[in-house]
């Protein structure tokens, strides 16, 4: 049922928000934080409106602070595997193997810093000569990999019990909190609210189509998380393990995959070293606003203002981090019953991505479906049908808005 919620929460409320977003960064061709300010002020509205970039661009900080912690594992484990350490553990070997990783804070910071590093250079490139750096190749190697990991999942794994774990319609599972999950993961995939999209759209060309990419990127993060689903839950249930360990997953599941497969070791590097390269998209992105703004507001050359955030990316990630080992009998918010066992990373995860990424989203939704006159979608979607430009309209004011709230009422109740 998740895949469903996951499926909506993607092309009714993510979608019109990354129309509503490209369109703001667009328009302005200013840094995420004075972009909807800047429209803003254009059609008689107050420069506050500020708000939705300044928002999202802290949003971005945080998320990409323990995001780039989970980037540094797959580094970690591109040098594993590579080196055949993954390989030629047991079944019963690989889980304790992480579990090791992850209580030694200095490994940890180690790869985090590498992945980092990596980060900075690529984005003193630009943001797209660096985006195509990453992507040129990336996509469709992926897209090939997969396949014949699936292939290999399904020939070994127990096929039915995933496949129905992953799309059986099961309407008692629908709760507010699967919304919440789907909802906050869509926005997490697409990158609304963290006002990447706001800095994406200030390079993007007049004649691009902003619904035809909107729509592209939906689609793209759909097909990619149902291929990854088939993937993984077959594995999953045939090494009896936990469907619930979340992004541990992968780290859980393939490396087992890789040590009993032919060609494992080779196969299994060229997966991560992808997967790696997959991750560096979307931190670029989450970075891009806060060097903008370095740029602008601080007269930094691209290279000083890519070092410098990273720097405060490094340092911020030091409580995520601990989280895993130092601080890991730490639990913040233990006298809220609902996380009574979450740890400091947890926290941070559950306020960053169901809660600011959430109000950063009720925010473009209210500016530009209700604040801002329908004329302005008109001039900026000119290639659209007006009936298109209705649909989205519609889309922003009630549906993505109704669900937006019903999100943040479960996430405070």
């Amino acid at each position: 049922m998740f895949v469903v919620a996951f499926a909506l929460a993607l092309f009714l409320i993510a979608a019109p928000l990354l129309v509503a977003e490209y369109l703001i960064g667009r328009s302005s061709r200013r840094p995420p934080p004075a972009a909807a300010g800047i429209v803003a002020v254009r059609f008689g509205r107050s420069m506050r409106w500020n708000a939705i970039g300044q928002l999202g661009t802290w949003t971005a900080l945080i998320i990409m602070s323990y995001y780039t912690i989970i980037a540094g594992w797959v580094l970690a484990y591109v040098w594993y595997c590579a080196s055949g350490q993954l390989t030629a553990l047991t079944r019963a070997a690989v889980a304790p193997f992480f579990r090791q990783f992850l209580a030694q804070p200095w490994a940890i910071g180690f790869w985090h810093l590498v992945y980092l590093s990596l980060l900075a250079v690529i984005s003193a490139c630009g943001l797209t000569r660096g985006v195509e750096l990453t992507t040129r190749v990336r996509a469709p190697m992926l897209l090939a990999l997969l396949l014949l990991l699936i292939a290999y999942a399904l020939s070994v794994g127990e096929v039915g019990r995933g496949l129905s774990f992953v799309f059986a319609l099961h309407l008692s599972s629908l709760s507010g909190q699967t919304l919440l999950a789907a909802t906050g993961q869509a926005f997490f995939a697409t990158g609304v609210g963290m006002g990447m999209m706001l800095a994406y759209g200030a390079y993007m060309p007049d004649r691009v189509s902003v619904l035809r990419s909107a729509l592209l990127v939906c689609g793209a993060i759909l097909l990619v998380s149902l291929l990854a689903s088939i993937l993984i839950f077959p594995l999953v249930f045939a090494y009896g393990l936990s469907p619930a360990q979340g992004p541990e997953l992968v780290f859980n599941v393939l490396p087992i995959a890789f040590a009993e497969m032919p060609a494992g070791r080779l196969i299994g590097s060229l997966f991560f070293l992808l997967l790696l390269v997959s991750a560096l998209t979307p931190s670029l992105a989450g970075l891009e606003p806060l060097v903008a703004w370095l740029q602008q507001s601080r007269g930094l050359s691209r290279a000083g203002a890519s070092a410098l955030a990273c720097v405060l990316l490094w340092l911020m990630g030091l409580a995520s981090l601990f989280s895993f080992n130092i601080w890991a009998q730490w639990h913040p918010l233990a006298f809220i019953a609902a996380f009574h066992a979450a740890n400091l990373f947890d926290v941070l995860d559950f306020i960053s991505s169901n809660l600011l990424l959430t109000m950063g989203a009720a925010l473009t939704c209210l500016f530009v479906g209700w604040r801002l006159p329908a004329a302005f979608l008109d001039a900026e979607l000119v290639g659209e049908t007006a009936r298109t430009r209705k649909v989205v309209l519609w889309l922003l004011r009630y549906v993505s808005s109704l669900g937006i709230a019903a999100v943040l009422l479960t996430a405070l109740l």
